[in-house]
């Protein structure tokens, strides 16, 4: 169900539907939306390209909140439309914490020891 809303959403933005100026003046993805177990909460993670002005673009979403559930209570067939929230999606941000982990000289020097190691 999150999937169905979060192409919903996704389809939203690219046509344009939503009338905000800071929504229109971003490109905006959409990786994820959370569904509770009995589907009356839909938490959707949003990102603007590059990160920038992520407070402004959530703001923007929640400003929108009563548009965006009537379009998707209107597109999907539930008893009862899920109640959205928005959240910043910070996947990218751990990711890129955990690569320069990865390059640190402590960690390439425990993987060499482990390497040699096995030879």
């Amino acid at each position: 169900m999150g999937e169905l809303v979060r192409h919903i959403l996704a389809d939203l933005l690219a046509r344009g539907e939503v009338h905000d100026p800071v929504i229109e003046g971003h490109v905006i993805t959409i990786p994820e939306v959370r569904m509770t177990a009995d589907l009356r909460l839909a938490t959707i993670y949003v990102m603007p390209l590059g990160g920038r002005d992520v407070d402004d673009v959530l703001a923007a979403f929640n400003r929108n909140r009563r548009f965006l559930r009537g379009e998707i209570a209107r597109r999907i067939d539930l008893k009862f439309a899920p109640d959205i929230r928005f959240a910043i999606d910070e996947r990218f941000d751990e990711v890129e914490r955990i690569e320069k982990l990865l390059r640190t000289s402590a960690v390439r020097r425990d993987l060499q020891s482990r390497t040699d190691d096995q030879s």
